[in-house]
């Protein structure tokens, strides 16, 4: 990094803290003695969704953030919690270092989240993101939670016993 004033390049950072998503640096010129601000921020990946008919478009954390919310009306849920299923998601796949995920894929990750917070939000999501034709899928998406209710119990329950 160059001094804005002088160009000079040994410049020593002097405070640094956490704003929003990024990091405010006070930084000094060892040159001239001039003091500046920079704003350093993570850079996140476009990501891409691929969705059920093979069209393409660019990821939308706010119509992700909808979907659960409507998933989660008139339930216990906090905004916070559908917040952090959202960054997770999103982080999910900054972290795997991919641009194109599956809308299947993003639904699978935020019904594993939903799962572990609210059963009836799991259903709603579950009912639009599967596209429930008929009563049927409907008792067999719930019998499929309560599966996989059951083995997170037994799992939990062969750990404590491990101990």
């Amino acid at each position: 990094m160059k001094c804005p004033y002088c160009g000079y390049e040994d410049i020593k950072v002097i405070d640094s803290r956490p704003v929003d998503d990024k990091t405010r640096r006070r930084r000094e010129c060892s040159r001239c003695g001039e003091r500046f601000t920079t704003y350093e921020a993570v850079e996140v990946p476009l990501l891409m969704v691929e969705k059920r008919d093979g069209s393409v478009q660019l990821f939308d954390k706010a119509k992700l953030i909808n979907g659960i919310v409507s998933a989660i009306k008139k339930r216990p849920v906090s905004a916070e919690k559908v917040t952090e299923i959202a960054n997770y998601v999103e982080n999910y796949y900054a972290n795997a270092l991919r641009t194109v995920a599956k809308s299947a894929e993003i639904g699978e990750l935020v019904l594993d989240r939903l799962r572990d917070i609210d059963p009836i939000s799991y259903i709603r999501f579950a009912s639009v993101y599967k596209d429930f034709t008929d009563i049927d899928s409907f008792v067999a998406a719930i019998s499929e939670f309560d599966r996989k209710e059951q083995k997170s119990e037994e799992d939990s329950e062969n750990k404590n016993t491990e101990v």
